[in-house]
């Protein structure tokens, strides 16, 4: 997959403005300050089109980028201690409410610092996504932290934390774009599936008008 263009579409605070489209629409989650929108950068070639921060916890919509062939749904991190309750429970409600309408979301990624061990907020957005039969690739993101021996052990760690398999998990560095064709070639994977999906429904639509007009 190549990216010529990304652009910001708009920001959703509730349900009322969340988005649909008619291609694949992936949420980029994780806790707070882990490089969401750093790896939106990076991944846009763009390096102030997602608003960075070095303040925790500053992401608290929903911010949708169009790029292009699909869309990315920056959803607020979670798991930022220096916040009051009452803005605990409504990003928790905002992130809720996005996923429980599953047409608004096709696949997840979860970023996850790849220095620290996943913590039970983490594992909790696991099982969420789990719930919810959402698709998700873990991105591991301060890559460039660690020597390039160092990158896959540390990958091994976390994948067996999960109980997942190390091919779900990609090591990414914002800084140094390493990673960066790996996580292009998940998306061209995202595309087909979205693809295959959108043949199936519309033979399953075809199927039933036909039975419609036998009746």
């Amino acid at each position: 997959m190549i990216i010529k263009n990304a652009e910001f579409i708009k920001s959703a605070a509730d349900k009322s403005g969340f988005m649909s489209f008619d291609k694949p629409v992936i949420a980029v989650c994780g806790r707070s300050n882990v490089g969401k929108s750093s790896f939106i950068n990076m991944l846009s070639n763009r390096k102030k089109l997602a608003r960075t921060s070095r303040e925790p916890g500053r992401t608290r919509l929903v911010n949708y980028f169009d790029f292009g062939e699909f869309v990315l749904a920056d959803l607020p991190g979670y798991g930022f201690a220096q916040v009051s309750k009452g803005e605990k429970i409504k990003w928790a409600r905002t992130i809720e409410s996005f996923f429980a309408s599953r047409q608004h979301i096709d696949h997840a990624f979860l970023l996850l610092d790849l220095r620290r061990e996943p913590n039970a907020d983490d594992i909790d957005f696991i099982n969420y996504l789990n719930h919810f039969i959402i698709p998700f690739t873990i991105i591991c993101t301060k890559s460039d932290k660690f020597a390039k021996t160092r990158i896959k052990p540390a990958v091994k760690a976390i994948a067996d934390r999960l109980a997942l398999g190390e091919d779900n998990l990609i090591a990414v560095s914002n800084e140094s774009s390493y990673g960066k064709e790996k996580v292009l070639m998940r998306l061209d994977k995202i595309m087909e599936a979205y693809a295959i999906s959108n043949e199936v429904s519309l033979e399953d639509d075809s199927q039933e008008e036909s039975e419609g007009e036998d009746e």
